[in-house]
C-alpha cells in the first residue's frame, strides 16, 4: 500500500522537479562536502559575486526545501539523512571537493561590509568616532542627542566631540542607530553566505558549528602561544622556544644579584670605617 502511495506521489511531481531532484542527488554523491548556507538579507549583487569567486571550487544551488528533502530521501544511507532537520527558508546548498572547514574559511573571507537595517544584529560594537563630519545642522541634531552623542557645530558642519558606542555586540539595530549610521555612511554588517550546517562525506559526519573566521582564529592562536610561552618561562620550562628568554632572565637576575652584593659590601665597608673612627675617638 505504501509503495502504491509513493508511486502515485512520484507521478504527481512535474518532470522539471524530477530533474532537479536527480541533479541534487548526483551532486550529493559526487561531493566531499555539502554545506547549507543562509542567504537571508544577502543582496543579489553580492550573491553573484560570491558565486563567481567560488567558481572551480564549489557549486551553489538555490532550490526549494521540498526538492532537497526528496533528494536526501533517495540517498540510501549515511549521516546526510539527518540534514533534513536543518532545512529552512532563505537557504542554498554548496557542493564542493574541499573539506567543510576549508570551504567555511573561504566563505568567511568572501564577506563584505554593508549598511545596517533595522532588526539586524551587529557582531561587534558600533562606535561613533570623534572628528568632523559632512552633516549639516538640522533634524540630525535631535537624532545625535537621542543617542547621547556629544557634538558641536563648527564651520556650518557637525563635529563629533567624543567617542560613543551606540550599539554593543549582539544588539539589534534600532531606527535611531540605523538612521545615524546611514547618514555617516557606516557599514557595520558583514554580508555573505552564512554556514548553517555541513556534511563531510569522507568522515560521514555532520558539523553544526562550522563558522570559521580565519583571521580571528589565527589571532587567537597567536595569543594562546604568547600566553603559553609566558607561562613556560615563568615555571622555568626549558625548550628551544624558551631557552633564549630563560638565559636573558638569568642574565638580568645575575646583574641584580651583583648589584645587591656590591651594595652589601659597600655598606659593610662603611660600617667598618665608622667603627674604626669611633674607636679612634674613644682612644683620644
Amino acid at each position: 500500500m505504501e509503495k502504491e502511495k509513493k508511486k502515485f506521489r512520484d507521478k504527481e511531481i512535474p518532470e522539471k522537479k524530477k530533474k532537479q531532484v536527480e541533479e541534487i542527488v548526483d551532486l550529493i554523491k559526487k561531493s566531499e562536502s555539502i554545506v547549507i548556507v543562509s542567504i537571508k538579507n544577502l543582496p543579489t549583487k553580492q550573491f553573484q559575486l560570491i558565486k563567481k569567486q567560488l567558481r572551480g571550487k564549489a557549486i551553489i544551488k538555490v532550490v526549494k526545501k521540498s526538492i532537497i528533502s526528496r533528494a536526501i530521501d533517495k540517498i540510501e544511507k549515511g549521516a546526510i539523512k539527518n540534514f533534513k532537520k536543518y532545512l529552512g527558508e532563505d537557504q542554498a546548498l554548496i557542493f564542493s571537493e574541499l573539506n567543510p572547514f576549508e570551504l567555511s574559511s573561504i566563505l568567511s573571507k568572501n564577506k563584505s561590509m554593508a549598511r545596517a537595517k533595522v532588526g539586524q544584529k551587529v557582531e561587534e560594537d558600533v562606535v561613533i568616532e570623534p572628528g568632523p563630519t559632512e552633516l549639516v545642522p538640522g533634524p540630525v541634531i535631535s537624532e545625535l542627542g537621542g543617542l547621547g552623542i556629544k557634538f558641536a557645530v563648527e564651520d556650518g558642519k557637525i563635529n563629533i566631540k567624543e567617542k560613543k558606542v551606540i550599539l554593543k555586540a549582539g544588539e539589534e539595530v534600532n531606527e535611531q542607530a540605523a538612521s545615524i549610521m546611514g547618514k555617516l555612511d557606516m557599514k557595520p554588517i558583514a554580508v555573505g553566505l552564512e554556514p548553517v550546517v555541513a556534511y563531510d562525506a569522507k568522515e560521514d559526519k555532520i558539523y553544526e558549528d562550522i563558522k570559521i573566521d580565519q583571521d580571528k582564529v589565527l589571532e587567537e592562536l597567536k595569543e594562546s602561544k604568547r600566553k603559553a610561552l609566558g607561562f613556560a618561562v615563568k615555571i622555568v620550562y626549558a625548550c628551544k622556544e624558551t631557552i633564549g628568554f630563560l638565559l636573558r632572565k638569568v642574565e638580568a637576575e645575575k646583574k641584580v644579584l651583583e648589584k645587591f652584593i656590591k651594595e652589601e659590601s659597600k655598606e659593610e665597608e662603611n660600617t667598618q670605617q665608622n667603627k674604626q673612627e669611633e674607636n679612634k675617638e674613644e682612644g683620644k
